[in-house]
């Protein structure tokens, strides 16, 4: 099936779909030129407080944006309203493969013909989702990190992506302040993700072996980097109920890794789930980021 790119992108909504940590901050990004940004969650509480988030945020990122201006961000409960005459759609729903199909057959029924189609999902190749769209062209991952502070992202085709479309994306996203880099070739992990992966995964292999403790390592970390927070910080800002997701399906691809790592995961998931931690995972006053 033949595929146009979208035209004037700069007239028209993007819908973040997901309103979770991820969600907010993408549509922070890219309320930074003055244009309108969807935000669709079924949870209408959870779209107020994504929007309460990028209106306290918004102000001070336009500073940093050349050529920044105060956008517009609102959200919906209807999946058609937020994606009329929407030229870009980004996924940001939890990391479950099963979710995923299920969404992606209805943004490709409902988005416009050439809206992109884009997963923001930190393991999953959207060649996984090329089954569930009548238009493959337009489909691709568009990973973030944690914007506004880590602004790089992920550009990498499904397979069969349309190449202008990919050329589109790393030509206009650094107009929003983010900065694109493709993957040349299909990645589990993408680029900067897959190394982080193998540093997380030893630092909990150190825990699970009892050589060391989060807080140490973290520590030293620190020390040794300059970084503001170490791996198990990070790990609890992100959640440790998705780096376990994440883990799994590591796992899944690479049936040698070390089983370790995901037992910690799931004792500290499973405690936080019982109440036992109060916290949001390893550290107990580590709120989750948001």
């Amino acid at each position: 099936m033949s595929f146009t790119p979208p035209a004037r992108h700069q007239d028209r909504p993007v819908a973040v779909v997901g309103a979770g940590t991820l969600g907010r901050r993408i549509a922070l990004m890219f309320a930074t030129r003055g244009g309108l940004v969807r935000i669709y969650d079924p949870a209408a509480e959870a779209g107020e407080a994504a929007c309460a988030y990028v209106a306290r945020e918004l102000p001070e990122v336009v500073k940093t944006i050349d050529g920044g201006r105060l956008g517009t961000v609102e959200a919906v409960t209807d999946l058609a309203t937020a994606l009329a005459d929407a030229w870009l759609v980004i996924e940001a729903v939890p990391e479950r493969l099963d979710l995923k199909k299920r969404l992606f057959a209805d943004l490709d029924a409902l988005a416009e013909p050439d809206a992109v189609l884009a997963s923001n999902s930190s393991s999953y190749a959207t060649s996984h989702l090329v089954d569930s769209v009548r238009t493959p062209e337009r489909l691709l991952n568009l990973h973030f990190y944690m914007p506004p502070r880590q602004n790089a992202a992920d550009v990498m085709s499904c397979g069969h992506t349309d190449p202008d479309v990919v050329a589109l994306l790393l030509k206009v996203l650094p107009d929003y302040g983010i900065h694109p880099f493709e993957a040349r070739r299909e990645s589990t992990g993408f680029i900067f993700n897959r190394v982080w992966a193998a540093m997380k995964r030893e630092c909990l292999a150190v825990v699970a072996e009892g050589v060391s403790t989060p807080a140490d390592i973290d520590r030293m970390w620190q020390v040794n980097t300059g970084a503001a927070a170490g791996p198990f910080r990070l790990m609890d800002a992100i959640g440790l109920d998705v780096v376990l997701d994440i883990e799994n399906h590591y796992a899944a691809e690479r049936p040698g890794l070390p089983e370790g790592p995901r037992e910690l995961l799931r004792e500290y998931v499973d405690a936080n789930r019982l109440g036992v931690k109060t916290g949001a995972g390893f550290y107990d006053d580590y709120p989750r980021q948001g």
